[in-house]
């Protein structure tokens, strides 16, 4: 394990102000990049499907091909980050975000901008893993928590925010410049990190243990069942929210009618339970435990999931009351989000890169295959609620059998309680 002494001094003691809120724009600008691919054409997929003559379910296929690039992208580029450094697997990864970003601006069938998206998903998958790698270099105990708790946020937000933005891009411009506008973000994330983020993992700090230690430390990850399955908890209450943005375009523009713009607004609103539960999650915990929470969480998704489906099925209240019921279950999301990660990663502090990525690596990957069912039942909203309960209620068999809520209250919840709440 490595020692505070043995970190980079200047970085990891400094209380400037300013160098804080530096590095956390850096970082967060990193991981903001994920989402912000995935999603920013999201209002667009009607007009995608329209001009590639082509099927929604397939144009669906490219969201699902980000997700299956940015999963395997945090496996490979995780451990790759160990072994040379934090900067070189991070600009030649955004760079490859950038050329496959602008290429998509060319793609004339859907076929093509599904590979282009793997790609894409590829690239961003190093600046969310990186911006995660260079935390733990950084920082240690307390600081090391508040950084991450606030890049936890960033990681909520920029989902639901993204089609927003997309949204109003497409005001004045078609879908070919979103892809114009996620070059432009991943060069600016470039240029930004090149300039102002340090080389963090000296050259004495790296693995050198090859494919054989990556491959030891992953095995010894699966072989703890209660990690395994607070990682499913949090993939599968995360499958929920992908559902909802794989089929909300469909649903919202093609069944309810709303127009691209329209569609950015009720994302919008909906971006309140998220980041609302986020920061209500902050309080709660200086009264509840992450177990506590995380069960509560999971039961009020998996409710709401039930009520949702109902309405949708009766035809009850046209959009508003579809709406409702899926705010609480995005708000069941926001709260389970952080705490499952939580306390998985507090069992195994001292791989908790590789944790993380592994982490990342199965919910982006659920959510392609997640994503895509969607379309495959027929996206509308009784697609999308199926998918959406069927997601939180396996979340709550494995949290239940799975971890085993003895076993789940039992856990060391001190460093998961400071990761999460301050």
């Amino acid at each position: 394990m490595t020692t505070t002494a043995e970190r980079p001094s200047a970085a990891a003691t400094t209380d400037e102000p300013q160098e804080s809120l530096g590095l956390t724009l850096v970082l967060g600008l990193l991981v903001a990049l994920g989402p912000f691919t995935i999603d920013l054409y999201l209002p667009a997929l009607p007009t995608i499907t329209d001009e590639l003559h082509t099927t929604s379910s397939a144009v669906q296929l490219t969201l699902t091909g980000t997700l299956a690039g940015l999963a395997v992208g945090q496996l490979v580029l995780g451990p790759l980050s160990d072994a040379f450094g934090r900067r070189r697997p991070l600009l030649a990864g955004t760079l490859v975000h950038v050329l496959a970003s602008l290429a998509c601006v060319f793609a004339t069938d859907v076929v093509t901008l599904g590979v282009l998206r793997v790609l894409q998903g590829f690239g961003a998958a190093a600046a969310s893993v990186v911006a995660i790698a260079v935390v733990r270099d950084l920082f240690d105990g307390l600081r090391a928590a508040r950084m991450i708790s606030r890049l936890i946020l960033v990681i909520g937000a920029s989902p639901v925010l993204a089609p927003t933005v997309g949204g109003e891009l497409l005001r004045w411009t078609d879908w070919r410049g979103v892809f114009v506008a996620l070059a432009v973000l991943g060069l600016g994330v470039t240029v930004l990190a090149g300039v102002r983020l340090p080389e963090t993992l000296p050259p004495e700090r790296r693995q050198t243990g090859g494919a054989r230690g990556t491959a030891r430390a992953y095995a010894a990850l699966l072989g703890d069942r209660t990690f395994v399955a607070l990682v499913l908890v949090a993939a599968l209450m995360m499958s929920a929210l992908f559902a909802y943005v794989a089929g909300s375009s469909f649903v919202l523009q093609e069944q309810y009618g709303l127009s691209e713009q329209m569609f950015g607004l009720v994302f919008a609103v909906n971006s309140v339970a998220v980041i609302g539960a986020s920061q209500v999650n902050v309080w709660l915990l200086n009264r509840w435990t992450p177990a506590q929470i995380l069960v509560a969480s999971t039961a009020v998704a998996v409710v709401g999931s039930v009520v949702l489906l109902a309405v949708v099925v009766a035809d009850v209240g046209g959009v508003v009351g579809m709406l409702v019921p899926l705010f609480v279950v995005l708000g069941g999301v926001g709260f389970a989000g952080p705490n499952a990660p939580a306390l998985g990663l507090s069992l195994h502090g001292e791989t908790a890169g590789t944790a993380a990525a592994l982490l990342g690596a199965v919910q982006f990957g659920l959510g392609a295959v997640t994503a895509p069912l969607v379309g495959a039942l027929g996206n509308d909203s009784g697609a999308m609620a199926v998918v959406i309960i069927g997601s939180t209620a396996l979340s709550a068999v494995v949290l239940v059998f799975g971890v085993r809520l003895p076993v789940l209250h039992a856990i060391d919840t001190s460093e998961a309680d400071a990761f999460v709440g301050h």
